[in-house]
């Protein structure tokens, strides 16, 4: 199953909310995919961390879904995070991602007890069996507390159905040069870590999920089109400017520096939904210093 449309600047929209906070904005959300798109970036992958899909009903989910690949309309390719506590209801978004026009589904295994390797693996292989299109296996400890080794990435990409790409956000290299080396470099890997970036993509990553693309586009695709290049002397000229905002919205929770962000650039998203608050004063002066500056 090809991939190899997914690569580069792979955006994530946040997901905006009403003034009340009980409902999603989709008008909001429609302006800034279509935002995302007009700048240039690669791909667009809603509902991930980013996009407070963990926060969302299920028909606010499918809302956001229909929304996005509607706006997106082909243009560029979408890549639907699906992740649940159930693999039933996994099921069932990943089944709606498919069925709205997504391109490929990503996957964070959650669960309130520690998987075993075994469990991880039959989770994927019920989830690629419901799909026709590719998953993408996300690794993010930090927000799921499973963490799945790159012997196990690669077992996966060999053994389940569906199974394409890798999303790595440990912030560890060497997790990204062991899934290279095991594959032989047919793994496609992808980095989650906005930190890492530079090295990631020195290393082979064939893109960069990010929310950055929201509060500075055309540094992200130019951080992208250098490395590229090989003009590893114009991209660490780029990564060192951004990189104190990358720390930031990662330290402060990417939904609500994100956010924070976006209303100090004139465009108001609502707060992220609780339990998660918007930034406080001394970190939204903070961001708004950072954003000034360039």
């Amino acid at each position: 199953m090809a991939t190899t449309s997914i690569h580069g600047i792979i955006a994530y929209p946040v997901t905006p909310f009403t003034a009340s906070g009980d409902a999603v904005d989709t008008g909001k959300l429609a302006s800034l995919v279509e935002e995302l798109v007009d700048a240039g970036v690669h791909a667009i992958a809603p509902l991930g961390s980013t996009g407070e899909a963990a926060y969302l009903t299920e028909q606010e989910f499918d809302g956001v879904v229909d929304t996005v690949v509607g706006v997106v309309n082909r243009r560029v390719p979408v890549v639907v995070g699906v992740s649940d506590l159930t693999t039933a209801n996994t099921v069932r978004r990943a089944r709606h991602a498919q069925h709205a026009g997504a391109d490929a589904v990503m996957v964070l295994p959650i669960s309130y007890w520690k998987l075993a390797e075994h469990e991880i693996i039959q989770h994927y292989a019920t989830v690629g069996a419901a799909l026709d299109i590719p998953i993408m296996v996300y690794n993010n400890p930090a927000t799921s507390g499973i963490d799945m080794s790159p012997e196990l990435l690669f077992d996966m990409f060999t053994e389940v159905d569906n199974v394409t790409m890798v999303k790595e956000s440990t912030g560890d290299l060497t997790r990204m040069v062991r899934i290279k080396e095991l594959s032989g470099g047919s793994l496609p890997f992808y980095n989650g870590s906005n930190p890492l970036v530079l090295d990631a993509l020195k290393t082979g990553a064939s893109g960069w999920c990010t929310a950055a693309a929201h509060l500075r586009p055309q540094a992200c695709l130019d951080l992208y089109a250098a490395t590229q290049a090989g003009d590893f002397a114009r991209a660490q000229q780029i990564y060192d400017e951004l990189a104190p905002l990358l720390r930031f919205i990662v330290s402060g929770g990417l939904p609500s520096t994100v956010k924070a962000g976006l209303d100090i650039l004139g465009q108001d998203v609502g707060d992220p939904r609780p339990p998660l608050l918007p930034l406080r004063p001394a970190e939204r002066s903070e961001l708004q210093a950072m954003l000034s500056a360039v």
